[in-house]
């Protein structure tokens, strides 16, 4: 059977360079970076290339950057010892964040005392940037997190915009980086940051693995203890497969960059025009990336079925919805975007591996489990 994956804002596929890249390292770099004899010093050595390549692909020093298990670890750090190394008073974000950011606020608002406040957002999910200017007119200490593009609708926000108020302000931007690394421009001189993340998956790079940049000017202590790797910030023998893995990733993202944007952004528009011959379809979001096409269906009976219908047809999407206890509901972007809970969303994220053709074949499913339009 035909299968036809149209996940990637969730993970990417490994190309051919990461696989090649980490068989060499499996095979042949299998010292422990911590270690002084031959084996060790390459192992570092390799390491400290692989940090090279990241800091220059979002223009920040070296010693800027630090290698870690996932974003979700990093955010969890940063969210939490800001507030304990900073000073951090105030934490001003947006009800539309990854659950990684949503849930480590929610944690902190229960274990200290800063304040929380989330940012007003519309029906097209524009998270509102005059309110983030008016709140950090006072004078408690902020910190400012705020995703770079949303993993469930593909807004992308003004980071510049973002980074202009904070720093008029006096305020700390953390930034969620994971869906716009290695697909859109991102450069700390140019857009200055106090921290941002990623992770490998999102860039056909491999899971469980993954980086963060934290500013020289805004320092603080690790999550982990144990040892002193990272420089004493993230404690635990280095995952040198996935480090080299993510490092030759990013730098073939970075390289094929014009191309895949290219590639996707032809996929993009025509999902899009065929999608039109399809009755009462509405794209949620506005702004978006490319990679990223967030449909919501009419209510039909056929339409509550259309995740699993998708799925034996070989057809790999994301639902827009959550599950708790067995009861499906729209997920916390919908909510908050006012999106009509009886209706169906699924989301369709693309990459240049995806072809015409199979964006064919997938409306020509779509056809057979939602109305299509008379006389088209």
């Amino acid at each position: 059977m035909r299968h036809i994956y149209l996940d990637h804002a969730s993970t990417t596929p490994l190309i051919e360079p990461v696989i090649s890249e980490m068989t060499t390292v499996m095979r042949e770099h299998f010292g422990n970076a911590s270690s002084i004899h031959h084996h060790g010093r390459q192992a570092k050595m390799m390491i400290e290339n692989a940090r090279k390549t990241i800091a220059n692909a979002i223009g920040a020093s070296i010693g800027e950057i630090f290698f870690c298990s996932s974003a979700t670890e990093a955010h969890n750090m940063i969210l939490t010892n800001a507030i304990k190394d900073l000073n951090v008073k105030r934490i001003i974000s947006s009800p539309l964040e990854h659950h990684c950011i949503i849930h480590t606020l929610e944690h902190l608002s229960k274990t200290t005392e800063v304040e929380i406040v989330y940012l007003s957002v519309d029906n097209k999910g524009n998270v509102d940037l005059d309110q983030l200017d008016s709140l950090l007119r006072s004078e408690a200490k902020t910190l400012v997190s705020l995703m770079y593009v949303n993993n469930e609708i593909g807004n992308v926000l003004q980071i510049n915009r973002v980074s202009q108020i904070c720093k008029e302000h006096g305020a700390l931007f953390h930034c969620d980086s994971v869906q716009g690394i290695g697909k859109l421009s991102l450069d700390v001189n140019i857009t200055p940051m106090a921290f941002l993340a990623g992770s490998a998956h999102k860039f056909n790079g491999p899971k469980g693995i993954g980086f963060f940049y934290m500013n020289s000017n805004n320092i603080i202590s690790p999550l982990l203890y144990g040892g002193a790797q990272e420089r004493n910030m993230r404690a635990g023998t280095e995952n040198i497969i996935g480090i080299m893995g993510m490092s030759v990733a990013l730098e073939v993202a970075l390289e094929e960059r014009e191309m895949r944007a290219k590639q996707v952004s032809l996929i993009n528009q025509h999902m899009r025009s065929r999608l039109t011959e399809l009755d009462d379809i509405i794209i949620n979001g506005t702004d978006q990336i490319d990679n990223i096409l967030s449909v919501s269906f009419p209510a039909t009976q056929k339409v509550d079925m259309l995740m699993f219908n998708l799925d034996i047809s070989g057809i790999s999407a994301s639902s827009g919805s959550a599950c708790s206890s067995g009861i499906e509901h729209d997920s916390h972007v919908l909510q908050h975007i006012g999106h009509p809970p009886e209706r169906k969303t699924i989301r369709f994220s693309f990459s240049h591996l995806n072809t015409i053709e199979e964006i064919d074949f997938v409306i020509d499913k779509l056809k057979n489990f939602t109305p299509v339009k008379e006389n088209i």
